[in-house]
């Protein structure tokens, strides 16, 4: 972490070096129910503008199947990165 002072840093590692079960967390509860997380509430990817070519076809279908036919591509985009970093880690 950037920006910690030398007491600061020490205290970080005193506590990661303590033992689970020597965490006091009676103030706070741990979390078992997640159903009403928010995923990417918090998380917000830098966006960067760009100009690419596609066929005119398929930014049609995107235009015509969503008003907001750049975020669903850039989410196709994102799944497609996914699963090839997924399929890169399998083949290690």
């Amino acid at each position: 972490m950037k920006n910690l002072s030398g007491k600061q840093q020490a205290m970080l590692e005193r506590l990661a070096a303590l033992p689970d079960q020597d965490t006091n967390l009676s103030d706070q509860p741990e979390i078992l129910d997640w159903s009403n997380a928010e995923r990417g509430k918090f998380y917000r990817p830098v966006k960067q503008s760009v100009t690419m070519r596609v066929d005119a076809d398929v930014l049609e279908w995107f235009k015509s199947n969503n008003a907001k036919y750049q975020s669903r591509i850039n989410q196709v985009l994102r799944e497609f990165v996914q699963q090839q970093r997924k399929a890169k880690v399998v083949k290690r």
